[in-house]
C-alpha cells in the first residue's frame, strides 16, 4: 500500500464503486474489504465500512461514510490515455449508467466522482513547441465534449476540421 492513498467518500456504495473501478483499468485489483463490527452512523455490524483497492498501480480507499457528500473538481481523478479507442472505452465506461459528461474531457461517474479523460497525445498539441498551434489546438478542447486526438492534431497543424 502507498504512504498516501486518497479517500473516497461514499453512502453505501463504496464496494460497488471499487469494484467498477478496478474493472476497468491494468494493475487493478480489491485489497482488503473491512467490515463493520458494530452499528454505527456508517452502517450495521457486517456491512462493508471501507474497500482498499489498487487503480492502475496507485493505492485508494473506499469508505462508507454513512452520508452522501458531494466531490468537486478541486480533486478529480485523471486518466492518462495511449490513443482514442482507449479514451473512447474509458468515457462510455464511466458515463454508463447515469454519469454526466462535461466539457474538455471531464465527465462524473454514476457515483459523482469527476474524472478527467484525457489523451497522451494532448501534450503535443495544447503543449506543443508551436505556440500558434497550440492556441488553436486550445480553442479547438474548449470546443469538445469528450476529447478528439484526431481534431485536436488537425487544430495544432492549422488544417480545417474533416
Amino acid at each position: 500500500m502507498s504512504k498516501i492513498s486518497p479517500c473516497l467518500w461514499y453512502d453505501g456504495e463504496a464496494e460497488q464503486a471499487a469494484k467498477f473501478y478496478v474493472s476497468l483499468l491494468p494493475d487493478s485489483r480489491i485489497e482488503t474489504i473491512q467490515k463493520n463490527v458494530i452499528d454505527c452512523p456508517a452502517g450495521k455490524a457486517g456491512t462493508v465500512l471501507v474497500v482498499y483497492f489498487t487503480l492502475a498501480g496507485q493505492s485508494y480507499i473506499a469508505l462508507n461514510g454513512g452520508t452522501k457528500m458531494e466531490y468537486s473538481y478541486a480533486a478529480s481523478f485523471s486518466i492518462d490515455c495511449a490513443d482514442q479507442a482507449e479514451v473512447d472505452r474509458l468515457w462510455d465506461a464511466l458515463l454508463a449508467d447515469g454519469g454526466k459528461e462535461e466539457q474538455c474531457g471531464w465527465l462524473r461517474d454514476r457515483f459523482g466522482v469527476p474524472w478527467q479523460i484525457v489523451p497522451s497525445a494532448i501534450r503535443d498539441t495544447i503543449g506543443g513547441p508551436d505556440a500558434a498551434g497550440a492556441a488553436r489546438a486550445m480553442q479547438a478542447m474548449l470546443g469538445m465534449v469528450k476529447l478528439d486526438i484526431e481534431g485536436l492534431r488537425r487544430a495544432y497543424e492549422g488544417k480545417a476540421a474533416a
